[in-house]
Parts: structure tokens; C-alpha cells; sequence
């Protein structure tokens, strides 16, 4: 087993507290990804249970095992870094058997383990080559492949594939995917600010802002029902549309003059009521059914969709993802509606507001 709890973990670098009072469970065998905005202490989370950095108090756990003063290379983890920290005048399996290596391993042993790891990131082939033969995504599998030889409980990834391109970071995810479900035992921590590799790799992802946790779910939970308006905003892309509303007569009241019935659940919030759609909720509707009527701005055509920037009054832009065949044009109105099923409503204190 290796479950690792963090309870009120808290980071100070001098007068800075960057983790403010962190609590955490993760069951041994769960894939968690740590995501937040730059400087939110996503990377020093993951450097406090590697143990790269210093608690400055609350407890970290391993197995059940108080490991706060556990020096890194005794807790059973294993890290990969968004460098692949290779030495370059090693072949890869050199690089791959190094740590066995320094642990003594006897040679058969250690030379089983190798192939092995080297089978499963499909770099039999490569063993002999030196890291700079090799492509991006190639010596980040050799850098994954010496931590699995390890043997670790715990892996940890720092943003592993920001340094590659866009086809090598889609490529190497499938790797890591797949590596997730060939070692369902390892408990695997993940840091990335890549809302994809979040959201197809995580069992659940945690959401980190200013050094506190904003909400804890899985990838669907996070998507459908955030707890507030920095993770309904954070999660997604584009972010979710979020605006003051008035309200009148049991009916929302939008910029624009628009209208829609107000649901029951949000009806005692106040007159401090902020109304929330995701762009790809919203649709092209015909001017008596709209919500919102507002001027085209910018189009920005992706293929399959479009991104459509629409003033609604007040200064509020509304972003619709629509079909990439649509009709508007810069300058033009448009007429959008929704679902009320997709409405999400938030009060004063940025809170949402969740249906009964």
C-alpha cells in the first residue's frame, strides 16, 4: 500500500507562507494531478513529499508512516522532472540502471528490470543509443523508465511534458496513461498546468489557488459542479462565462435584455446573484428564443468550432464556442440561448450555489 496523507501542510519560505494548511488523502493506486494558476505552490506541494524542500509544520505521511524528517531517497518515491536530467555520456540503459545500480542490485536482477521497463515504454530498440540520439519524447521515456526501474510506491511528476511539442506531448500522455493502468498499484502525483493531461489523466484532480486547495474531485465533478467561481473559471477552456444578473419576477434578467426563468434553487441569493455558461453550452438560436442578443466581435475559427466574442452591453463579452460553419460575422448580431440544465449560479461570496 502506499496511500500518502498530508494533514494542515504548511511551506514558508522566510515571511512567505506559500502552502497555507494543506489536507490531503490520497489512496495508494490513485492517479491525482495537482493544477492551479503559476505561483498557486502546485511544484512546491509535490517537492514537500518528495521531500526536496523542508516542512515548516503540519504532517506528511507515506503508508501510514510519519516521513517529515525521512530523507527523499528512503520514502519509496520516484520523480520526473519537466527537464529529463539525463547523463548525456550514458547509453540509455546506462542512464535507466543507474540508480540500481548505487542500490547494489545484483546484475541479473538489475538487468531484468531494465528490459522490462524498456518493453513497456517501447525503447527496446534505443537501449544502446545515447540521450542526445534520441527526440524529446524519446528521453522523457528513458527519464520515466529510470524512476519505474526503481521500483517506487509513490511517483512524482513536475509538468513532464511542457518541454515538448504539441504531437510529442499528446504521444508521451498516451504513454503515461497507459503506464498508469500497467502499474495500478503505484500511487502517482502529477503537477501540470495543462487543463488536457489534467482532465484525461487525473482519477481526481486537485485544485490549488494562493497556496490553499479550492476543491478536490474527479475530472467531471471539477467540470459540472465547481465549487466556486475561481475553479468553474480554471476549469475549462474557454473559461466559463461569469456576470452579475438581475432578477425580477422569478425571471433572470441578463445584459442585453435578454431573459430566462430563474430556477428555484437561486432564488434566495440576493441582489448579489452571479449567473455562469460554459462557451460550448451556449447555442445559435433564432432571435425570439434568445437569452443573449448581442454584436459579433472577434471569430476565432478552430476547424471543427468557432470561438465567437459577442458584447452583450455593459462591457460584458460573452465567449461561445459554436459550429465552425456558422454565419456570423464581425460586426453582426447574433442570438444565443441555452439549456437551463447547463446555468450555473454563484453568490456574493463567489460560492456556487448548488440545485437541490
Amino acid at each position: 500500500m502506499a496511500d500518502v496523507r498530508l494533514t494542515q501542510i504548511r511551506k514558508s519560505f522566510g515571511a512567505v507562507e506559500v502552502i497555507k494548511g494543506i489536507d490531503l488523502d490520497i489512496p495508494s493506486g490513485e492517479f491525482v494531478v495537482f493544477v492551479g494558476p503559476s505561483g498557486c505552490g502546485k511544484s512546491t506541494l509535490l517537492r514537500l513529499i518528495a521531500g526536496l524542500e523542508e516542512i515548516s509544520d503540519g504532517t506528511l505521511e507515506i503508508r501510514g508512516e510519519r516521513v517529515n524528517e525521512v530523507p527523499p531517497d528512503a520514502r519509496g518515491i520516484a520523480m520526473v522532472f519537466q527537464s529529463y536530467a539525463l547523463y548525456p555520456h550514458m547509453s540509455v540503459y546506462d542512464n535507466m540502471a543507474f540508480g540500481l545500480k548505487l542500490a547494489r542490485l545484483p546484475r541479473s536482477e538489475l538487468d531484468a528490470r531494465v528490459r522490462r521497463t524498456a518493453e513497456m515504454l517501447q525503447l527496446t530498440d534505443y537501449l544502446n543509443r545515447r540521450p542526445k540520439q534520441l527526440s524529446g519524447g524519446q528521453r522523457q521515456r528513458v527519464a520515466i523508465g529510470r524512476a519505474i526501474t526503481r521500483d517506487p510506491d509513490v511517483f512524482l511528476f513536475d509538468e513532464p511534458l511542457s518541454n515538448l511539442d504539441a504531437a510529442l506531448r499528446v504521444a508521451t500522455r498516451i504513454e503515461i496513461a497507459n503506464l498508469k493502468e500497467a502499474m495500478p498499484g503505484t500511487t502517482m502525483i502529477y503537477v501540470t498546468h495543462d487543463q488536457t493531461e489534467a482532465m484525461t489523466l487525473a482519477d481526481r484532480i486537485v485544485v490549488l489557488n494562493a497556496g490553499r486547495i479550492e476543491q478536490v474531485g474527479s475530472p467531471m465533478e471539477l467540470y459540472h459542479r465547481p465549487a466556486n467561481v475561481f475553479v468553474a473559471q480554471f476549469i475549462g477552456s474557454p473559461a466559463m462565462n461569469v456576470f452579475a444578473v438581475e432578477c425580477a419576477d422569478g425571471r433572470l434578467c441578463f445584459p442585453g435584455g435578454g431573459a430566462a426563468a430563474l430556477p428555484t434553487h437561486a432564488r434566495n441569493a440576493g441582489s448579489d446573484l452571479r449567473f455562469g455558461i460554459r462557451p460550448e453550452h451556449l447555442r445559435e438560436v433564432e432571435a425570439g428564443e434568445a437569452a443573449f442578443r448581442g454584436k459579433v466581435g472577434n471569430i476565432e475559427r478552430l476547424g471543427e468550432q468557432a470561438i465567437v466574442h459577442v458584447e452583450i452591453g455593459k462591457g460584458i463579452v460573452l465567449v461561445a464556442k459554436v459550429d465552425n460553419e456558422t454565419e456570423a460575422r464581425k460586426g453582426a448580431e447574433i442570438h444565443l440561448g441555452f439549456e437551463a440544465t447547463h446555468a450555473h449560479f454563484f453568490d456574493a461570496e463567489d460560492r456556487a450555489i448548488a440545485a437541490a
